[in-house]
């Protein structure tokens, strides 16, 4: 019963599929990998540092599913745009104070990589977020006038 109700609605599993090959979902789907990543050198050497790592991760796949699921049109409540905008200016920020910390500490190698990760997702969640800026995205087109000498 799951399976055709599953196949039978071809048109949502291609919207979903669609977003993965987009900017954003390429975005969104290596930020998902390089947090875990930096969450599995974190874990190895300083859990203190890990819960950046966590919920950057958590916040990302969030954002993911709700623009391939396309929920961004249906919710109207919440400005998706800059939502983004600030999660990604935000960890940018987290990310690069964190990486500083953890490479003037070098405890071990693993803590190392961590710290070079986090300055890899510092370029990438700010690239994201220079490309979800929301005033950048809005285009201006010249308002219609009319003649100066009035109707002809």
């Amino acid at each position: 019963m799951a399976d055709s109700e599953r196949f039978s609605a071809p048109g949502c599993w291609a919207a979903c599929t669609r977003f993965w090959r987009t900017r954003k979902g390429i975005l969104l789907f290596a930020e998902i990998i390089l947090c875990l990543v930096i969450l599995i050198c974190f874990s190895a050497s300083t859990p203190g540092y890990s819960s950046l790592s966590v919920i950057e991760m958590v916040l990302a796949a969030v954002f993911f599913v709700i623009y391939m699921c396309d929920l961004h049109t249906k919710i109207q409540f919440i400005n998706w745009p800059w939502s983004d905008f600030l999660r990604t200016i935000i960890a940018a920020i987290l990310y690069l104070i964190t990486s500083i910390v953890v490479l003037v500490d070098r405890r071990n190698n693993s803590t190392i990589v961590a710290g070079v990760l986090g300055l890899l997702a510092t370029f990438l969640f700010g690239y994201d977020a220079y490309f979800t800026f929301p005033l950048r995205q809005q285009r201006h087109t010249a308002a219609p006038t009319d003649p100066a000498d009035g109707p002809v």
